[in-house]
């Protein structure tokens, strides 16, 4: 029989133990429904939505093997997860080997930078470090970098390869996004050496070791602040490794990690994936296009070909698809981040140079329908995607009709079944100096190109019409 204080005791911890839990969650739920409220923030997410298109990039000591970055490390039954030796720890073992033949003596950012900014891209997204803790940065917090002595590339005069990316895109006009992965699989303090590393999680119990977790927590701080001190203006600090977050009982501190962060630059956006709150400046949906518009500012973040990191005989999606999604994911409201892996020797792999230099043909005709836009409903009917530019007070509108593989022209006649021209204005096809006639029809509007634009198309895989809304 259980003595009536005892009892008593124990009712009181478990109601304790209850109201506690329910004070977490609902602090929780809080965290998560906070909105970001800082002017200068606000004003960057503005600025990030007008430049709409972006290159991503995931380079490694990885990219000498041709495999999946980082992923093969984690033991998750996973397709991206598979290993090419049976036994674990000699696989790691080599693995984390690899910075020493890391020598990619042809790489030259600026070039990367030249063929971005010809695609018309406008902003840059770099791996500063992925899961597996190396860091293409002069950390001082660890030696698995690309300046360590045990690097051969630690001689090369761009050795500390994020200075040398962010230089040369920053001196093309680029937004600047360092993408840094909260969770290190080489630090000691989040896979600790002594237990099994089961999953993509820490692999000890947080509440047992708070100290350790503490020194990881430390330890992530002083690498952000690295690069937000020592690389120049940085306008996006693109975090990924959403199972770090407080809900998933991984609480790295991001209050202190953003205000550390946006004392040293102002305004700095920051993208803490899939955890929400007020650390989540924008969703950033990965591989996938919404079916309609998200909530806020978002960006899709997509693979040219399959993989994220280089992989030799890696199939690329052809520059009309490229172009499709990128007016799929404006017409939403979105911005699109399209990823290439650089090749070991620190080289663009020739079919993404082919699939940029049709994008910027394409966005050198087109571009005024991209930049700067808004969505605009119904978004989409049919073959043709909208865009608006609410900084126009003409109400200024663009149809983009998306052509099929076999269209190489525009047909004669175009219907737009949601909106209208205003009356007496004209419609213009982009890269066509014939006008285009028009009437209505029904709640829409029919179009007649110009023969001009059947026999010499302005472009290939879309064609805009610019109209200013009835």
């Amino acid at each position: 029989m259980i003595h009536k204080n005892r009892l008593r005791t124990l009712l009181i911890c478990l109601v304790l133990l209850i109201s506690g839990r329910t004070a977490s969650l609902a602090a929780e739920q809080a965290a998560s429904s906070e909105k970001e409220n800082d002017p200068l923030v606000l004003r960057k997410l503005e600025w990030f939505q007008d430049l709409k298109f972006g290159l991503m990039m995931h380079w490694g000591p990885y990219s000498q093997w041709g495999v999946v970055e980082s992923w093969t490390l984690c033991s998750e039954d996973e397709p991206w997860c598979r290993r090419s030796l049976p036994d674990y720890c000699e696989y790691k073992r080599r693995y984390e080997a690899l910075p020493k033949t890391f020598n990619p003596v042809k790489f030259a950012p600026e070039r990367w930078a030249e063929a971005a900014a010809r695609a018309g891209m406008r902003y840059v997204v770099f791996t500063t470090k992925h899961h597996d803790g190396f860091c293409m940065f002069d950390t001082k917090q660890t030696d698995y970098k690309i300046t360590s002595a045990d690097c051969p590339f630690h001689v090369n005069p761009k050795a500390d390869v994020i200075k040398a990316v962010f230089d040369a895109f920053r001196a093309k006009g680029f937004g600047v996004g360092a993408y840094f992965s909260k969770p290190d699989w080489h630090s000691p303090d989040y896979w600790a050496p002594e237990w099994a590393t089961p999953n993509r999680n820490v692999n000890y119990r947080i509440d047992r070791y708070p100290d350790r977790w503490e020194k990881f927590k430390t330890f992530t701080f002083n690498e952000i602040e690295e690069l937000m001190s020592g690389y120049g203006p940085i306008d996006i600090l693109w975090l990924d490794g959403g199972w770090v977050s407080p809900a998933n009982g991984q609480d790295i501190g991001m209050a202190g990690i953003a205000a550390m962060a946006r004392g040293r630059r102002p305004g700095l956006i920051i993208a803490d994936r899939t955890v929400g709150g007020r650390f989540e400046n924008y969703k950033t949906p990965e591989q996938e296009i919404p079916e309609k518009p998200l909530d806020g500012p978002w960006e899709t973040c997509m693979t040219m070909a399959t993989q994220w990191s280089y992989r030799a005989d890696d199939v690329y999606k052809p520059a009309r698809d490229l172009i499709r999604m990128l007016v799929e994911v404006v017409a939403k409201g979105g911005n699109y981040l399209l990823n290439i892996g650089p090749s070991p020797e620190g080289e663009l792999p020739p079919e993404s140079l082919k699939r940029l230099a049709e994008i910027g043909a394409w966005m050198k005709i087109n571009g005024e329908a991209i930049y700067g836009t808004r969505p605009i409903p119904p978004y989409g009917e049919a073959k043709i995607r909208y865009t608006s530019r609410p900084a126009r007070p003409d109400g200024t509108v663009y149809a983009i009709y998306l052509a099929d593989p076999d269209e190489p022209s525009p047909p004669d006649k175009i219907m737009l079944y949601s909106l209208s021209p205003r009356k007496g204005s004209a419609v213009a096809l982009l890269g066509c100096g014939d006008s285009v006639r028009w009437e209505k029809a029904g709640k829409g509007t029919l179009l007649y190109l110009p023969e001009s634009a059947l026999k010499n198309p302005p472009c290939r895989h879309a064609w805009t019409f610019k109209l200013i809304k009835g």
